[in-house]
């Protein structure tokens, strides 16, 4: 089966290197899917989970905060603002984080906040995405 070399990296390091049968991102326009012999691709990411399909093996979770990806038809280099393997988040912290920016938005006194509380809630929103997605998997 052919593969793809993947590279996910942020500013605290490398994340994860590898041949993968798929890859799936979560791009500003949407997913995409990236196969072997992918055409040349350069794009925004927005915070949200990647998927690495390893040959033979149970699908790999990372979630990116942002950043941006080019793909070549043997490579794929995600460079992420923050990124951590699914595993890692902080459930517990992730729900706090949510309160707080809810409750940020919903108070009339922040106001200048909003911006920045509405931008933190999508964040976990999306955290919280990606371990239920992780939670669908072990379910198969």
């Amino acid at each position: 089966m052919k593969t793809i070399h993947v590279d996910i990296v942020s500013a605290e390091g490398e994340i994860f290197s590898g041949e993968a049968t798929m890859v799936f991102v979560p791009a500003s326009t949407g997913e995409i899917g990236i196969a072997p012999s992918h055409a040349p691709l350069l794009a925004n990411l927005k915070a949200g989970d990647v998927r690495v399909q390893l040959e033979g093996q149970d699908e790999q979770f990372f979630y990116v905060s942002g950043g941006a990806m080019e793909i070549q038809p043997h490579l794929v280099t995600v460079l992420a603002d923050s990124a951590s393997r699914a595993d890692d988040l902080d459930e517990t912290a992730i729900l706090e984080a949510k309160k707080r920016a809810e409750e940020a938005i919903a108070s009339v006194d922040q106001v200048g906040n909003v911006g920045e509380a509405h931008a933190e809630l999508a964040m976990v929103m999306a955290q919280l995405k990606t371990i239920e997605k992780i939670r669908r998997q072990a379910k198969r």
